[in-house]
């Protein structure tokens, strides 16, 4: 948060200030009316007329002394009693002024400490809404509602509103689910069928060389269809998914995905570096190992021969990172947001169906969204990605998920960097 915004006032301070400023100005205006009723009362008075002996009068005027009459005129006598009562209207009105500013001042600032409780009173089932919105948008879970259970105001509209929104989307998101389960078996059984059939068939003792070479490039295809339904499967669960979140370190996440790796990496002369520090995080281990896992391959196969890749976990700054980097083709600044899109490549990279789908990187991406992380990806110098992972760290704890548990079957990844 900027300096900027930490000055801007929240609409509980705005509230206050507008009640309070409303109440101080209604206050003014009564004041000032109160000041020109009481100089318009004192000004409306008559002047007592001199004559032998003058009594005081009701408003405290003093008279002559009744021992001295003739030595004043009348003239003068009027005069003095002039004199005397515009001095006892100033010091009314000043007295007037002063003091009910002085009671003005106190209860403004009363009304500023009760504006502010009201304002949060007035405020408290709006701020209820935020927190239930804040908890479902990191949480993924749709079925929380807020149940606000006051009058039937503008604020239980906004509620019940709020709450219906959160209930078509879950039934949005059930239905989602629905369609990628029926979509997975739809979509993998006859690919699962084709494969065992072409299998068969250039198997067979009489299949000639043309069948033999036709049925290798059949199997190339349909194992890219595979891996394409796999990676749209996993992003498609992924921006869905309610995350189970353990304690797990990233360090360990990382040696079973190089460990895994090594064969491919061997196979296109890559030769890996790791540099493995502790880094604990919280998360759904399978997909953690996924996310990781793209990461990996993405920098495997779209590497140069004989080219380098360094993987390094460490934590930092409150959080858990994984850092890849690789050799590679030389990427443009200009093109590494776009590599984090679905089926985006680079250059001529479309052709090639032996680097993936393009969904590699999308589901880095999506993973570590829904885990409160972030994706960042620099060009290096010469060529290649330095793509680093950051995830919310926590504390050591005793019991973390061990680097076999997070072998769970996985699909094959796909690298979609370019």
């Amino acid at each position: 948060m900027t300096f900027s915004e930490r000055l801007r006032p929240t609409i509980r301070m705005r509230l206050t200030l507008l009640y309070t400023g409303l109440f101080l100005g209604a206050g003014v205006l009564l004041l000032g009316l109160t000041y020109f009723l009481v100089k318009n009362n004192l000004d409306n008075q008559a002047v007592p007329k001199a004559g032998g002996v003058v009594s005081a009068t009701s408003e405290g005027e003093p008279t002559p002394l009744s021992g001295k009459p003739a030595q004043l005129t009348e003239r003068r006598f009027e005069g003095a009693l002039v004199r005397v009562r515009e001095d006892y209207q100033r010091e009314t009105l000043s007295a007037l002024l002063t003091q009910g500013g002085i009671a003005l001042g106190l209860v403004g600032a009363a009304g500023l400490g009760f504006g502010w409780l009201l304002a949060d009173r007035a405020l408290r089932p709006v701020h209820k809404i935020t927190e239930t919105a804040g908890r479902v948008a990191r949480s993924h879970d749709l079925t929380e509602r807020i149940g606000y259970e006051g009058a039937r105001d503008d604020v239980k509209e906004l509620a019940d509103t709020f709450d219906t929104m959160l209930g078509r989307l879950a039934r949005a998101f059930d239905g989602q689910r629905r369609f990628v389960a029926n979509a997975s078996h739809e979509l993998r059984t006859p690919l699962a069928i084709n494969r065992t059939l072409i299998d068969v068939a250039v198997r067979r003792p009489d299949a000639t060389g043309d069948v033999k070479r036709l049925g290798e490039s059949l199997l190339v295809v349909n194992g890219r269809h595979e891996r394409l339904i796999d990676g749209l499967l996993t992003l498609a669960g992924t921006e869905g998914v309610a995350v189970d979140a353990g304690p797990l370190d990233l360090a360990d996440v990382a040696g079973h995905v190089l460990d895994q790796a090594a064969p491919e990496a061997r196979a296109r002369g890559v030769t890996s570096r790791r540099a493995l520090g502790p880094a604990v995080t919280s998360g759904d281990p399978v997909l953690v190992e996924r996310l990781v896992q793209n990461l990996v391959e993405n920098a495997v196969r779209h590497n140069r021969e004989g080219g380098e890749l360094s993987v390094t976990t460490r934590s930092r700054d409150g959080w858990a990172e994984v850092a890849v980097s690789n050799t590679g083709p030389v990427v443009p600044a200009y093109e590494v947001e776009t590599i984090f899109e679905p089926f985006r490549r680079l250059g001529n990279d479309r052709l090639r169906s032996d680097r993936g789908s393009g969904l590699g990187l999308s589901i880095v991406r999506a993973t570590a969204d829904v885990h409160g992380g972030t994706v960042t990806a620099v060009p290096r110098h010469g060529g290649g990605l330095d793509v680093t992972v950051r995830l919310p760290a926590r504390a050591p704890h005793a019991t973390l998920a061990p680097a076999a548990g997070l072998a769970a079957p996985a699909v094959s990844s796909e690298a979609g960097s370019g």
